[in-house]
């Protein structure tokens, strides 16, 4: 797998975009050329002297529809048609740890950030390979979605950050990750669990694993179907949903 990856966000605010790449990890990750982004900005696109991108939609209703042309013009400039293309959407499907892990396995993404109303359908027929949502909520700004994206699946590329800390993480084995402690051992009148200052690596780890399975039990019951679960975690899982 190449160690370069490419993202082409195509966006009317490339510069909510642009420092987001500057940032943190992810801009150190700019920084060494492991990460190549390329920020489009779809209004060099249009072809009026105001350039406009949006318009009324057909049939009537609320708010405006991207433009098909400088969005197809903005497209076709970074060869969309032959790249994997990502529209964050409340209409996709869900984007869950397993399609990040999908995407990471590319050797790219251009992502298209929505506007208004979103934008129009025959962009999407011609262009999209998958639109994905990240809930059962809308948001104004496809910059904010698509940055989620692209915060889940660039770090799940190799060398981008230390594989122990993927693979401890919520959703590696289908379980929400364990509670984490750090200095000072007492914080309110609340201590660090004694057991995760014993040095005993075995034990650590099974307090560990017991802590996630409760947490999922609780938080995310959903979960569990999928879940690999001992006989006892299961009994354990049976009577914590019981009293709750």
């Amino acid at each position: 797998m190449d160690s370069r990856y490419r993202i082409t966000v195509l966006t009317l605010f490339p510069e909510l975009v642009e420092q987001y790449f500057a940032t943190s990890i992810v801009g150190k990750a700019v920084d060494r050329g492991a990460l190549h982004p390329d920020v489009v900005n779809i209004r060099d696109f249009a072809t009026d002297r105001h350039r406009t991108c949006d318009d009324a939609p057909y049939g009537g209703g609320p708010g405006m529809v991207l433009l098909p042309e400088p969005l197809g013009g903005a497209l076709d400039s970074v060869d969309a048609e032959h790249r994997h293309v990502v529209f964050p959407s409340p209409s996709g499907t869900p984007f869950t740890q397993s399609v990040a892990q999908r995407l990471s396995e590319t050797d790219g993404l251009v992502l298209i950030c929505g506007r208004y109303e979103g934008i129009d359908q025959r962009i999407i027929d011609r262009y999209v390979d998958e639109e994905l949502s990240l809930g059962d909520y809308v948001l104004s700004s496809g910059e904010l979605a698509s940055m989620v994206i692209i915060d889940a699946v660039y770090r799940l590329r190799e060398g981008m950050i230390r594989a122990e800390s993927v693979s401890d993480e919520s959703f590696q084995d289908g379980l929400l990750e364990y509670p984490h402690y750090t200095r000072p051992e007492e914080y309110r009148g609340q201590s660090v669990p004694a057991v995760l200052m014993s040095g005993h690596h075995a034990q650590i780890a099974a307090w560990r694993r017991r802590q996630k399975v409760i947490k999922t039990a609780l938080n995310r019951r959903d979960l569990l179907d999928q879940a690999d679960l001992s006989s006892d975690e299961y009994r354990e899982v049976q009577h914590l949903l019981e009293k709750e």
